[in-house]
């Protein structure tokens, strides 16, 4: 990645999971200046980093880091009353999951 694209990434990595609009990449991961001078900068990197797989986008157009497919078992939500019924038949079970994958390391995402 280059300067501009680890700003951007960076940025994105303090929002966590939420989705961000490019608009709002581009006025704060930049700083004031670089808005001011050209406030369309961000989108041509954030369309590259989309495309390597950086990144990820929404239908309304919004960005947010890619979470690292999980490998292995998919944990699957149970309801409480079916988890203890199960745990009275002795059955181990583990509590809710499914939901999005975490981030990865920065080093996963400059292998991209």
């Amino acid at each position: 990645m280059d300067s501009e694209e680890r700003e951007i990434f960076y940025f994105l990595k303090t929002w966590g999971d939420e989705f961000v609009s490019a608009k709002e990449i581009a006025r704060r991961a930049g700083g004031k200046q670089k808005y001011h001078k050209n406030p369309e900068w961000a989108k041509p990197l954030l369309g590259r980093m989309a495309e390597r797989g950086v990144l990820e986008s929404d239908t309304q157009g919004r960005f947010r880091i890619k979470p690292v497919a999980k490998k292995g078992k998919v944990k699957r939500w149970i309801s409480p009353e079916i988890a203890k019924i199960l745990s009275e038949k002795g059955v181990k079970v583990e509590g809710a999951g499914g939901g999005s994958g975490e981030t990865g390391t920065d080093d996963y995402y400059d292998q991209l």
